[in-house]
């Protein structure tokens, strides 16, 4: 089963973009805007998943991908942080379409986010010695006080729209935690995590999915807005 991460990374994929020319969705429209978030993003991304997987604090199975590796990271996991957040954005974009009127009060939406970031922000003091506790609610407490502060609006409807995301969340970090196979696709030190599993996956890696996904969506709405400004000037 060494095409076992390809697979998911395909099979993730494979929807969105095949949906992605459908003649109301036209989420082709979105490709240059969303294709420079994912690369910014990998940006920062892409150093945090090398120095955890140098330092021990996760790492992968080799039998189930395909043995090519740079950088010390397998290329499926490079294809993972466009695949995925591809799927999401796609995601976020279809249900904002059929379901424009579905978000909750400015209101509402400050004491959420105030109340995470009160939360995570008290884990990352108190377990300050996990690196992946620490660094994954750390960067939580930043992108929102940031969100909230520049595109409130989107966080509006993103509470909403990662809750049915977390239904491919559970599938897709399920198998790749251990979850109907033999063993993980990858493996964790819980040293530097809480330790806490919903099912098989850390806790961690649903605010670490909830981080990668709102940062494409800051920044696809952003250039893209950016693009459009520029064909009405």
């Amino acid at each position: 089963m060494n095409y076992l991460y390809l697979l998911l990374n395909i099979g993730s994929l494979s929807v969105p973009f095949l949906f992605s020319f459908h003649p109301k969705l036209k989420f082709y429209k979105y490709w240059k805007s969303l294709a420079i978030s994912i690369v910014i993003t990998m940006l920062f991304y892409i150093p945090w998943d090398v120095l955890f997987t140098q330092n021990g604090f996760w790492g992968f199975n080799d039998t189930y991908f395909l043995g090519q590796k740079f950088l010390g990271l397998p290329i499926e996991e490079w294809l993972f942080f466009i695949c995925i957040p591809y799927a999401c954005v796609f995601t976020h974009h279809s249900l904002l379409y059929y379901f424009p009127d579905k978000k909750l009060s400015e209101g509402f939406t400050k004491k959420l986010s105030y109340c995470l970031i009160i939360l995570f922000l008290f884990l990352s003091i108190f377990f300050y010695s996990k690196w992946y506790t620490l660094v994954n609610f750390s960067y939580a407490v930043i992108l929102l006080l940031l969100v909230m502060k520049y595109n409130l609006q989107l966080l509006r409807t993103y509470y909403l729209t990662f809750i049915v995301m977390l239904i491919p969340f559970f599938i897709v970090n399920g198998i790749l935690t251990g979850s109907c196979i033999e063993n993980e696709v990858v493996w964790y030190n819980d040293a530097e995590n809480l330790g806490i599993r919903l099912f098989t996956i850390p806790i961690e890696d649903s605010i670490y999915a909830f981080t990668l996904i709102l940062t494409n969506l800051v920044l696809t709405e952003f250039f893209q807005s950016k693009l459009l400004n520029k064909q009405f000037v």
